[in-house]
């Protein structure tokens, strides 16, 4: 399908120059005796860029095929994270621990995520927002630094460190905001 200028409004997919890219923003801005211009940024889809660009009425794009699918996360090794389509196990996939980025540091086995699927090949990954963890390692809290509430940094299973308060012990479970990596409750 087509888009005009005009339909690049947030969250549409189209492709420009080979590339999948997200409007993450759009102002339409006339200016005087110019004609109207649509001004956006956006996000590449593959490497993560985002650019702020001006479009004209002359500017024409085709809707990007973007397919979400279900997946479970088996496991992660020599740089590859290893992952089977949900109700499936036998159609298994790898990515590359690029691809996954930051948030596989909270990848735990048998975590559902959900992928975007770009011409056959997987370009994004996202995992739930909060998981529980259980705390590998809790240095112990030191007396009389409690005044101010204070943190400390605790190991998660998976080898993630985060920062969590003094109560926090190892064997507690914890919940953890995987996009911010802060320490959000004690289950």
């Amino acid at each position: 399908m087509s888009l005009a200028y005009t339909d690049l409004t947030k969250g549409t997919l189209f492709v420009m120059d080979g590339m999948p890219y997200e409007v993450l923003e759009m102002n339409f801005l006339r200016m005087q005796q110019r004609k109207a211009v649509v001004q956006t940024r956006i996000r590449n889809l593959i490497t993560g860029k985002i650019v702020d660009r001006n479009f004209q009425a002359s500017d024409s794009f085709e809707e990007a095929d973007v397919e979400r699918r279900n997946a479970v996360f088996i496991y992660a090794n020599r740089g590859e994270c290893w992952f089977h389509q949900e109700g499936n196990p036998k159609n298994r996939f790898s990515l590359s621990a690029e691809t996954v980025g930051d948030q596989g540091r909270f990848l735990k086995p048998d975590t559902k995520v959900q992928t975007m699927v770009f011409e056959d090949k997987v370009i994004k990954l996202d995992i739930p927002i909060k998981m529980d963890f259980k705390v590998t390692e809790a240095p112990p809290a030191i007396r009389g630094n409690t005044a101010q509430g204070g943190t400390k940094q605790v190991t998660i299973e998976g080898g993630a460190k985060i920062n969590a308060p003094l109560f926090i012990n190892e064997g507690d479970i914890i919940r953890v905001n995987t996009q911010t990596g802060d320490y959000v409750e004690r289950i």
